[in-house]
């Protein structure tokens, strides 16, 4: 079937540049790639691949908890009124 219609899609040039070098080595273009895309949407009846939120690694999630109990109180953190505060302390601990 011949094609006939035009695509025009706003990219980052950064991503952009990182789809060709990442399809070149598979002698494929970025419009190949596009055009394989759309056909494996119309196979499939929608996307061809799960849609999902990623997964916290085991740092996020103990970062998540931490920011939680401080919230919540069960942990007790310094509070400072003004940057002013802030500097002075953290410079009286560099002299320790």
């Amino acid at each position: 079937m011949p094609k006939s219609e035009t695509l025009h899609i706003r990219i980052d040039p950064e991503i952009k540049t990182s789809v060709d070098a990442t399809l070149k080595p598979l002698g494929l273009s970025t419009t190949e790639a596009i055009n394989i895309f759309l056909h494996q949407v119309v196979l499939n009846g929608g996307l061809p691949f799960a849609i999902r939120m990623p997964e916290p690694n085991m740092e996020t999630i103990a970062a998540m908890k931490e920011a939680q109990d401080i919230s919540s109180g069960r942990i007790k953190t310094k509070a400072y009124h003004s940057v002013k505060q802030l500097m002075e302390d953290l410079c009286s601990d560099a002299d320790d």
